[in-house]
């Protein structure tokens, strides 16, 4: 057996130069040497069930963009249901005003409308959620 059989061996190869910026970069924000990084790489990529693992990553990332897919869809759906049930009220409750009474009304409503921005602002930015706030069905 040679003597220097454990020891690493000396490869050169060349990269484009973009992968050899991402390989630096990616090296870089690792704290890894270029040497180490490369050599994982092209042990995944020999290593049979590299395709196995790429494909259970891939499975996580479509279950994780699933989930999250599903959480809009629910708030979406819950949102639109807020905004029927307060547009049905607010329609029933509300009656139609004279003419006289309309430049008032709008002055009036445009204030209403600017605290309701204001109220929907501090809410978004510290309050509870809605979709927090609905019970979550499990069917």
């Amino acid at each position: 057996m040679p003597e220097h059989a454990d020891k690493k061996r000396r490869l050169s190869v060349y990269l484009d130069p973009e992968l050899m910026l991402l390989l630096a970069d990616y090296a870089d924000r690792r704290g890894k040497s270029r040497s180490l990084v490369a050599e994982a790489a092209i042990a995944s990529f020999l290593t049979p069930d590299a395709d196995e693992r790429q494909e259970a990553a891939v499975t996580r990332r479509l279950d994780r963009i699933d989930r999250s897919i599903q959480r809009l869809e629910r708030d979406i759906g819950i949102a639109n249901e807020a905004f029927a049930i307060f547009m049905r009220s607010w329609l029933t409750s509300t009656p139609s005003l004279p003419e006289v009474a309309q430049p008032a009304a709008q002055a009036q409503g445009g204030q209403r409308y600017d605290r309701f921005l204001e109220a929907l602002g501090r809410r978004l930015a510290s309050g509870p959620k809605l979709r927090q706030e609905v019970a979550e069905d499990r069917e």
